[in-house]
């Protein structure tokens, strides 16, 4: 195998999902292939109901596929054991959710620091990284607030640090701006945008926002499973 630098971030193989409901048997992905080279922010967009999460989930060893191969960087993470597929998650791959999931009895702070430390990293080099991504999130000044005291879009700038804390190679958000209104919104959107731009980030993002997507560099729909690139 080639030197995963050399790989596209992430790649999927025929990726097929179904579930069995009622007697029924649901086919979610049909045979989905996708290819993010380094550096990209792509976003999928589709009906609710079209298996974005699901997707997502997927290509992050939230859930396993019915067939197919999830590929990063030339790396089959589902031939890893559970305990090095969870390692992989928390070292190679930042997580951005619709709902920010912080813990209430920590601070902004210690919440962004939270992945480097299931890690193991060195305690002073993660307080200085965790530190320098709050300021550049706009919370230079919020540290040591717990998220109660934050607001909506606040929380999940929160969330956007604490899922680069490790130095992801990917970083996936599923409808990061489902809970937010439209300014808060589009201020999360040009953060990705930044963050792309500046570090080089790649991102995948799931979104029902059209508005939030219309600046990435690719955008595909998610419909009957495959998905369909938009231009």
């Amino acid at each position: 195998m080639s030197n995963g630098e050399n790989q596209p971030v992430l790649a999927t193989e025929r990726l097929h999902k179904r579930f069995s409901k009622g007697g029924r048997t649901i086919e979610v992905l049909r045979d989905l292939e996708i290819s993010l080279p380094r550096g990209e922010i792509v976003g999928i967009l589709g009906a609710s109901g079209a298996g974005k999460s699901t997707l997502l989930h997927i290509v992050g060893g939230l859930d396993e596929p019915t067939s197919g191969r999830v590929l990063h960087e030339g790396r089959d993470i589902f031939g890893l054991s559970e305990y090095e597929l969870a390692s992989f998650r928390n070292r190679r791959i930042g997580f951005v959710f619709q709902m920010h999931y912080l813990l209430a009895e920590f601070t902004c702070l210690e919440n962004v620091m939270m992945p480097g430390i299931i890690a193991g990293h060195d305690r002073n080099d993660l307080l200085g990284k965790s530190k320098e991504l709050l300021v550049r999130v706009g919370l230079g000044e919020r540290m040591d607030h717990r998220p109660g005291e934050l607001s909506g879009g606040e929380q999940q700038r929160a969330a956007v640090a604490r899922a680069l804390v490790n130095n992801p190679s990917l970083v996936l958000a599923d409808e990061p701006t489902g809970n937010l209104d439209a300014l808060t919104a589009g201020s999360v959107r040009d953060l990705f945008l930044e963050l792309n731009r500046d570090l080089g980030t790649t991102f995948l993002v799931v979104t029902h926002n059209r508005d939030m997507a219309a600046k990435f560099h690719r955008r595909f729909e998610l419909k009957n499973g495959a998905l369909h690139a938009e231009v």
